[in-house]
C-alpha cells in the first residue's frame, strides 16, 4: 500500500532533514525513515477506524435520545439506515483492522470532538440525504455510501489535515495518497468476504520494503559525488544560489538512476520534477529536468548507467 511515491516523498525529506541539521548518524536516520513509513500505514487504519466510530457515535446519540424524559416520535423511531449501515460493520468486524487496533494502539479516544464533527458534516450533507431516499437497501448501497463520504466530505478536508497533523507531525504530506487507497480498499470490499476482508499490505512486496532504505543509504553515502557531479552542470548557476531542496530532489533522483537498474530513467525523471513542482520553487521541475537530462547523458557516454 506504501507506494513508491510515498517512500520517495519520505526520502526526500530525511536527506532533507539530515543537511539541515548538518549530517546524522546513517543508521539513527535509516530508522527514523522507517518509522516514518510505518506512521504512514498507521494512517490508513485510522481512516478505516474513523468509519467505525462515526457509526458508533450515530448509535450512541440515537440511544440517548430515545432515553430522554419526554422523547419526540421521531426519537422514539429514528432512522438507523446509518447505524446499520452494512459495510460500516464489517469494517468494525475486520480481524486484521482489529488485530492492528490492538497492536499498535490506533484510536480516536482523544480526538472525540473531530469525530463528532464529521458526524455532523455527514447528517447535514447532500451525500447522506440521497443515502436515506435510495430506493434500494443493500450492501452494495452501504458500500457507496461511505466511498462517496470519502470522496465528497473526507478527502480535501481542512479540519481532517489539521486533527491529523495534531496525532501526528509524519503526515503531514501523506494525506491525500492514503485517501486514494481508502477509497481503493473501500471498492475492494466483498459482503460475503465477511470478517476476513483482506485490507491492503503495508507494502506490494520485498522490493518495495527494501527501496526505501536503499534509495537513502545510496544517496547520503554517495552524496558528495553526486553534488559534484550536480555542480558540474549548474554552468551559470553557482550551487549556493540553488535551493537546497532542488540540490537534494536531483541527489536522490541520481542515486535512484543509478543504483536502480529496473526502473526505467524516465519514469526516475518524472517522479522528482512532480516532487520538484510540489516541494521546491515553481520553475525548479524544469530546472531540475534540465540538469538531470544532462547528467543522464553524461552517465550514457561513461558507461555507468546500467539500465535492463
Amino acid at each position: 500500500m506504501i507506494n513508491r511515491i510515498l517512500i520517495r516523498i519520505k526520502v526526500l525529506q530525511m536527506v532533507y532533514a539530515c543537511y539541515q541539521n548538518g549530517g546524522t548518524d546513517i543508521k539513527v536516520a535509516e530508522n527514523e525513515l522507517m518509522l516514518s513509513l510505518r506512521r504512514s500505514y498507521d494512517l490508513y487504519y485510522y481512516f478505516l477506524l474513523l468509519i467505525v466510530e462515526v457509526t458508533r457515535l450515530q448509535e450512541r446519540l440515537l440511544e440517548t435520545r430515545k432515553s430522554k424524559y419526554r422523547p419526540s416520535e421521531e426519537e422514539l423511531s429514528p432512522n438507523m439506515r446509518l447505524v446499520e449501515n452494512r459495510f460500516a460493520r464489517q469494517v468494525q468486524d475486520n480481524e486484521t483492522l482489529q488485530k492492528y487496533i490492538r497492536d499498535h494502539g490506533i484510536s480516536w479516544v482523544n480526538d472525540s470532538d473531530f469525530v463528532k464533527q464529521i458526524l455532523e458534516q455527514i447528517l447535514k450533507s447532500d451525500v447522506y440525504r440521497s443515502y436515506l431516499r435510495h430506493p434500494r437497501d443493500t450492501y452494495e448501497t452501504d458500500r457507496e455510501f461511505w466511498r462517496r463520504v470519502f470522496r465528497q466530505l473526507i478527502c480535501g478536508n481542512e479540519a481532517l489535515e489539521d486533527a491529523l497533523e495534531d496525532i501526528s507531525i509524519y503526515w503531514n504530506d501523506d494525506v491525500d495518497i492514503i485517501e486514494s487507497f481508502i477509497i481503493k480498499t473501500i471498492k475492494r470490499f466483498d459482503e460475503s468476504a465477511g470478517s476476513r476482508q483482506e485490507l491492503l499490505p503495508m507494502y506490494k512486496d520485498d522490493e518495495d520494503r527494501e527501496f526505501g532504505v536503499l534509495l537513502f543509504r545510496q544517496a547520503m553515502l554517495h552524496g558528495d559525488e553526486y553534488r559534484e557531479r550536480i555542480d558540474r552542470h549548474l554552468k551559470n548557476w553557482e550551487s549556493e544560489r540553488v535551493a537546497n531542496m532542488d540540490l537534494v530532489i536531483m541527489q536522490v533522483a541520481i542515486a535512484e538512476i543509478m543504483y536502480f537498474p529496473k526502473i526505467p530513467v524516465n519514469v526516475t525523471l518524472n517522479e522528482y520534477i512532480d516532487a520538484a513542482r510540489y516541494y521546491s520553487t515553481p520553475k525548479s521541475g524544469t530546472f531540475i529536468n534540465g540538469i538531470l537530462e544532462s547528467i543522464v547523458q553524461e552517465l550514457k557516454n561513461e558507461n555507468s548507467l546500467l539500465k535492463h
